[in-house]
């Protein structure tokens, strides 16, 4: 396991009588993408704002690259990237123009500047809009442009918070592949998102953070793994459905997810065949055209674990 880069011990912070966060612990290997899950309101932009020096715990201490971000605010600075819920970047100037000015707020020389926005668009695939006013950019290029200027100094370290939120698929996938680049060149990458398929693309392990603290960890195969495997059954006939929730209760434990003419139910560890559910249906009179066994999805762990009846957007 790499050494943390990202460390927070007992975080705290309040906005007057709202407890933001309530004791924050985290861990985040170097080189990783670590995917940080929670309803709105849960403290993941509290926590972020705090880790890039935004703003200052009430309690408890957070490190990054061995740096505190209290203290040392300034070595912290030089070792960052962040990149909010939207584009930071100036309209009226061009994609080049941005990088540049970007640049020289960085405190590099005019050369070094050139040389660094030249060098970013041509690796991200913006070199042929490089020249045009940003106003005429896709939003999914307006993200990518946001994204790659908080890489004009080389951050150990970015903070991505909701990058993707209203992009398209196809602008979605573009950023998704722009982080695997950078964590491939040993970028660390801490990503809040509010898709939870974001996550599973992207994320070496999950921080699910739920009233302003860390309630479960581990990567999305683990997590999946805590609420066991699930049984989706379609019906022939959807007047049979009240009949086979009580059947899959009986079969589960716990009450089956109900939809149309089909039902989705939670399974207890190990010992399930479709063969034995088959069987325990036919027993019952209850056609099924559809039965099958899979793994729970990150929406579905989300929800067991923050106990909410619908995610939060």
């Amino acid at each position: 396991m790499p050494d943390p880069i990202v460390v927070t011990e007992g975080l705290h912070k309040s906005f007057g009588d709202t407890h933001a966060l309530r004791g924050l612990d985290l861990s985040v290997p170097r080189g990783t993408v670590c995917g940080v899950l929670g309803p709105n309101g849960a403290g993941k932009t509290t926590a972020v704002r705090i880790l890039a020096t935004l703003s200052v715990p009430d309690a408890g201490h957070a490190r990054i690259a061995g740096h505190d971000v209290v203290r040392e605010a300034g070595k912290v600075r030089a070792r960052i990237g962040l990149a909010g819920q939207h584009a930071a970047v100036d309209e009226k100037l061009t994609g080049r123009g941005n990088l540049r000015m970007f640049g020289r707020l960085s405190h590099l020389s005019r050369r070094d500047a050139r040389r660094r926005a030249d060098e970013l668009l041509e690796r991200f695939d913006l070199m042929d809009a490089a020249d045009r006013q940003v106003v005429g950019y896709s939003g999914g290029m307006r993200r990518r442009l946001d994204l790659i200027t908080s890489l004009i100094l080389r951050p150990k370290v970015l903070f991505l918070d909701e990058p993707t939120t209203g992009l398209d698929p196809r602008s979605r996938g573009e950023i998704w592949d722009s982080i695997r680049e950078l964590v491939a060149d040993g970028t660390t990458v801490l990503l809040t998102t509010q898709y939870l398929d974001e996550a599973d693309q992207l994320a070496d392990d999950i921080a699910v953070v739920d009233h302003g603290q860390v309630i479960a960890t581990g990567t999305p195969d683990e997590l999946k793994a805590t609420i066991g495997d699930h049984l989706d059954v379609e019906l022939e006939d959807p007047a049979a459905l009240d009949t086979a929730a009580t059947v899959l209760k009986t079969l589960a434990g716990t009450d089956p997810t109900v939809t149309a003419d089909r039902l989705s139910v939670a399974l207890p560890g190990g010992g399930f065949r479709l063969f034995d559910v088959m069987r325990v249906l036919d027993r019952a009179g209850i056609a099924a055209a559809d039965v099958r066994l899979r793994r729970p999805t990150l929406d579905e762990v989300f929800l067991r674990l923050t106990d909410r009846k619908e995610l939060v957007r």
